[in-house]
């Protein structure tokens, strides 16, 4: 393995406890306050933490490498979805 690649690995897998923790903190408020938005923030984070991880297992030349960008895609809905579902409650 290259420097380049050891250093991208690592890189990658800090990114991913960093945002494993986040959701871990995002999961915590939302348990302690019943917010919704906690969630929603929860699980993206989650999910973009599983995307890092995936990113590095798996070949970014492969042909299946542009679709794991599906999740990060996802994970923003997630984040825009949270906030559009907070903003409606607030305005009831």
């Amino acid at each position: 393995m290259t420097t380049w690649l050891l250093i991208n690995t690592f890189l990658s897998g800090a990114i991913a406890l960093g945002m494993m923790m986040i959701g871990v903190s995002f999961h915590r408020f939302w348990r302690r306050t019943q917010i919704s938005l906690f969630r929603y923030f929860s699980t993206a984070f989650f999910v973009l933490a599983v995307e890092r991880v995936v990113l590095v297992l798996v070949n970014p030349a492969n042909e299946f490498g542009p679709y794991l960008y599906v999740l990060r895609l996802f994970a923003f809905i997630l984040i825009i979805a949270g906030i559009v579902a907070q903003n409606r409650t607030l305005e009831r």
